[in-house]
């Protein structure tokens, strides 16, 4: 993957600055948005692919994206499909911190240091690049304005942005509430971009729906109350429920 096209966790953090404040909106959600980033972008890339409700890896070769492949790599370490829902519902400590160290390094953000009440170290950042910040909202507002399809890029960034409630970030008060239910209607152009936000939600909203499962075999007991007994989970062990998000400098 050339290095030449941002990405779309880059894009998506960039989305969430606030060029006031120099801090991102929806922090905690935002994490969870960039774990499913990623997994957009290494679809698009031909790396992994949907199966069902999971996600698996059909091109394990690295992309040239330390940050991506780094991803990769723990996927195809898992050896079997991973259900998106517990992927994004997975540790991510300091990924945002990671990807705003890039933007820095690249000289699309620069880091301003100060306090919180005088005494805290806190870092903020500031697009140094309004016009790259300022194309990526336009393929938004266009997506949303026209109603022509957009290209899957921009589909999953709008389905993303959607999911971890970006919408009245962008598009704020009354007057922005249609611009905000169009950007959620664009979620069905991109089935990979659609997949990962419906899973950034449900682990927002603390859902991870069990998959449909086969008629029990025959011999296995019903347990008490007349429900058969769950087989053991296969193939992916169960992520952790996540307790609390890890607060980066950015916050």
């Amino acid at each position: 993957m050339g290095r030449s096209r941002r990405t779309i966790p880059e894009e998506l953090l960039l989305l969430a600055l606030d060029p006031a404040t120099g801090t991102t909106a929806q922090p905690q959600s935002l994490d969870l948005g960039l774990a499913g980033a990623q997994l957009v972008e290494l679809a698009l890339a031909g790396r992994i692919a949907p199966d069902g409700d999971r996600i698996a890896v059909v091109a394990p070769r690295p992309t040239g994206d330390p940050t991506l492949d780094c991803a990769l790599e723990l996927l195809r370490r898992r050896g079997a499909p991973v259900r998106a829902v517990h992927w994004i519902g997975g540790p991510r400590l300091g990924l945002r911190q990671t990807y705003l160290s890039h933007l820095e390094r690249c000289g699309m953000v620069a880091a301003v240091p100060g306090q919180m009440c005088g005494v805290l170290p806190t870092t903020r950042y500031q697009a140094t690049d309004t016009e790259i910040s300022r194309e990526i909202r336009s393929r938004l507002d266009s997506a949303i304005r026209t109603g022509v399809p957009p290209d899957p890029r921009t589909a999953a960034l709008a389905a993303l942005a959607h999911a971890v409630g970006l919408g009245k970030h962008l598009y704020p008060g009354n007057e922005g509430r249609s611009s905000r239910s169009r950007l959620r209607d664009l979620i069905r152009h991109d089935p990979m971009g659609g997949l990962v936000a419906h899973a950034v939600m449900d682990v927002q909203n603390g859902v991870a729906a069990q998959p449909r499962r086969s008629p029990a075999p025959a011999g296995r007991q019903p347990a008490p109350g007349g429900r058969v007994a769950p087989e053991p989970a296969r193939g992916v062990p169960m992520q952790p429920r996540r307790g609390s998000m890890a607060r980066v400098v950015a916050h």
